[in-house]
């Protein structure tokens, strides 16, 4: 069966008719959104009541049943989709008598092209038709001001404002309308796959973990169907991928063709387009003048005429003049133009531009009325005396209305790409030879060309700590207070227990692609703008939300569901970091990989989102780097120097065991029973009654007297850095003897 489309072509005209049509597209996506959404209620039962699977699944069949009862404009009763989900049903009845606990399976193949369809395709549509209206009000509101333009001189500047603005609305305009009907068109192809998506998913997983249930759901007929069903369904998403390939250059030529008419003047360096003075129809917008008698108070009771203007869409059928707004299913006759005497002409009684009026001797009617720039007020003018003189009648005056002369740079432009009235188009249409092509802009020479984009982190089984494609399933998310950093920390392994700086925050990853350099802000800033861009336009929604854990040993970003680490990058491997100027909930680091038997080493940088500032984080990143800058230079001193450092490390070490040994006694202590407090003098005290008795040996006396605290202290500086340490951390340890 064919599908039902909207015309793109009509987007700019935006005709009411087009109106019409667009509001049965709009009925229909919200039927089909109130639809899914029952739809996925009843899967959502399916997974979270297993002692109701069994009414759960009849929920599911009565409501598959139910879809032929449904309202849907655009979906004809007696519809393959409508048949096959009522077979779909009668085979949920066979599996609602089995009562088992369905798999894991069920999240990635019902629930999830659901929830898909339902947050990404029909909220877009929601989305979309929210922009829509805000741009045809915006639009609206531009044309009201740049028409009520008066005709004098000295508002030159306040019209090239008006202008500017309407060609920006307009434009803003257009844009959305073919976005908008190209979701709507494109909700039809999807309808047929994401209804049957789900529902084939949940078969699958019955089959492949219900051994019970083989009788029910293993019979060759379902095998057929399903297979049938499978190939049905990869028609339709091979037909909607060709479909929206053409659709993508269908918007491309029209967005160029359609650069002309942005304008409501045309530029001066633009090609001059002479109007059409043959054309025998035509439609379009126009404003015109309606007037109302006021009766004034008082004795002598005078009647004053008040006046205002409306915006109308007009045009010509059977010999008439024909006005219709967008509120309106049908038009209304403003004048038969076959009446004897009909003519229009030029008009300049009111303190507008391109205003014209059609006089009507036999009605003794004068519709004034004023067109967007000179070139339409010259073709509406034509085209009204075309047909009144093809109606028979001979008028007084020459209905040729002689277009005005461009300046003379616009002139000189037109010598060289002006059209012949043959080959001008009506209002309706465009001219692509009169559109100047603009040149495609070359790829910016700051990113690696065709540089994939890659939206989510690795698994933990990976063998690089690198970032890959998304995984199956939609992403765990965690309450971010609900953890605390020390639980997180607590998971990590001794390198991170030992480290002398951790800091533990909640990111989200938003995507990363490669980078030409190892550094730069303004790098850092166009690849966040690339990402983001790439979201939108792909409709990516998903985000990993991780445990960013950044110490002087290394930085891992750990899984918040179970504590594993997803990916880990040293601290030598990271050389630049930077956080967004405009947004603070954005940061980017950039990280350097040298593949095995490569010579060169490629940089990659990662987007990420976080719910604090984004500054801290980088904070962070900057003193963990600065630590173990400090740690290497450290350990690149001669032997002896840095000795102090070392024993009061040691006594530090000596002096924290001690006192969780204490803490350990104390809490090993039972509380004393009454009348035995005395016994308490049996506890390992020292001689002198002053302190318990640790250890057997003072580690502290030990070093004592090896001499080592009798040596003065050294004041070791290091300088701060203003380079990235990933330069200074390739050098490689001398051995010490070396040294």
């Amino acid at each position: 069966m064919a599908i039902e489309k909207l015309h793109l072509e009509d987007a700019l005209e935006d005709s009411p008719q087009t109106r019409s049509l667009l509001s049965v597209f709009e009925k229909d996506a919200m039927t089909l959104k109130k639809y899914t959404t029952g739809l996925h209620n009843c899967c959502q039962r399916i997974m979270k009541a297993q002692n109701e699977l069994c009414a759960a699944t009849q929920s599911l069949s009565q409501h598959l049943r139910d879809f032929e009862i449904q309202k849907f404009p655009l979906e004809s009763d007696d519809s393959v989709l409508s048949s096959t989900l009522k077979q779909f049903s009668s085979y949920l009845d066979d599996v609602s008598s089995i009562q088992q606990v369905l798999s894991a399976q069920f999240s990635e193949t019902m629930m999830y092209p659901l929830s898909r369809f339902l947050q990404a395709d029909l909220e877009e549509v929601t989305t979309l038709c929210e922009m829509f209206q805000l741009a045809s009000n915006e639009h609206d509101s531009a044309m009201n001001r740049y028409m009520r333009l008066p005709k004098k001189k000295d508002s030159e500047r306040h019209r090239q404002e008006c202008s500017e603005e309407l060609y920006l609305m307009r434009k803003k305009f257009h844009q959305t309308s073919l976005h908008y009907y190209s979701s709507l068109n494109a909700l039809q192809y999807k309808r047929k796959c994401s209804l049957l998506e789900p529902i084939m998913g949940y078969l699958h997983a019955q089959r492949a973990f219900f051994q019970m249930g083989q009788d029910a759901v293993g019979k060759k007929e379902i095998e057929d169907f399903l297979n049938n069903i499978s190939t049905s369904v990869q028609g339709v998403q091979q037909e909607m991928k060709t479909e929206t390939k053409k659709t993508v250059e269908l918007i491309d030529t029209l967005e160029q063709q359609s650069a002309h008419l942005y304008h409501a003047e045309p530029m001066v360096d633009m090609p001059y387009i002479p109007p059409n003075t043959n054309l025998t129809q035509k439609a379009g917008y126009l404003f015109v003048r309606r007037g109302k008698h006021i009766q004034m108070p008082g004795p002598i009771g005078k009647q004053l005429i008040a006046t205002k203007w409306e915006r109308c869409f007009f045009f010509t059928v059977g010999g008439n003049l024909m006005s219709q707004s967008r509120d309106q299913l049908a038009g209304s006759l403003v004048l038969d133009l076959n009446e004897p005497g009909v003519l229009a002409e030029p008009h300049e009684s009111d303190d507008r531009r391109f205003v014209f009026q059609v006089l009507s001797p036999k009605s003794k009617r004068n519709i004034v009325l004023q067109a967007e720039n000179e070139r339409e007020k010259d073709e509406w003018i034509c085209t009204l005396n075309n047909i009144v003189r093809e109606s028979g009648y001979v008028k007084d005056k020459n209905p040729q209305v002689k277009p005005k002369e461009r300046t003379s740079s616009t002139s000189s432009a037109s010598k060289q790409g002006s059209i012949s009235p043959d080959q001008s188009s009506s209002s309706s249409m465009t001219s692509t030879g009169a559109v100047p092509k603009t040149p495609a802009p070359t790829p910016s020479s700051s990113f690696v060309a065709d540089a994939p984009i890659q939206f989510d982190l690795l698994s933990p089984t990976s063998q690089n700590g690198g970032v890959m494609s998304s995984l199956p399933g939609p992403p765990k998310r965690i309450n971010p207070f609900d953890q605390s950093a020390n639980e997180v920390l607590d998971s990590l392994d001794s390198a991170i227990d030992n480290a002398t700086f951790v800091e533990s925050f909640v990111v989200r990853f938003l995507g990363s692609m490669e980078v030409p350099t190892d550094r730069g802000e303004k790098l850092v800033q166009e690849t966040m703008r690339q990402i983001m861009a790439a979201r939108a336009i792909h409709n990516v929604f998903k985000m990993t939300e991780s445990r960013l854990v950044v110490s002087s040993e290394c930085m891992r970003l750990i899984d918040p569901s179970n504590n594993t680490v997803r990916t880990q990058f040293a601290l030598a491997d990271i050389s630049f970091w930077a956080a967004h100027p405009e947004n603070t909930r954005l940061f980017a680091f950039i990280t350097r990989t040298k593949p095995p038997g490569a010579t060169q080493s490629t940089f990659s940088c990662h987007v990420f989102e976080c719910n604090i500032s984004a500054e801290e984080i980088c904070l962070a990143i900057g003193t963990a780097t600065k630590l173990a800058f400090q740690a290497l230079m450290q350990r690149k001193l001669p032997p002896g120097v840095g000795k102090e450092k070392k024993v009061m490390e040691k006594i530090q070490h000596v002096k924290t065991r001690e006192k969780n040994i204490l803490l350990q006694n104390i809490q090993q202590l039972e509380d004393a029973p009454e009348g035995e407090e005395d016994n308490l003098h049996n506890l390992p005290l020292s001689p002198d009654g002053k302190y318990l008795v640790l250890t057997a040996t003072d580690e502290s006396e030990d070093l004592a007297e090896s001499g080592d605290l009798a040596q003065p202290m050294e004041n070791l500086t290091v300088e701060s850095m203003q380079q990235p340490i990933s330069d200074d951390l390739d050098i490689e340890e001398e051995p010490e003897s070396e040294a």
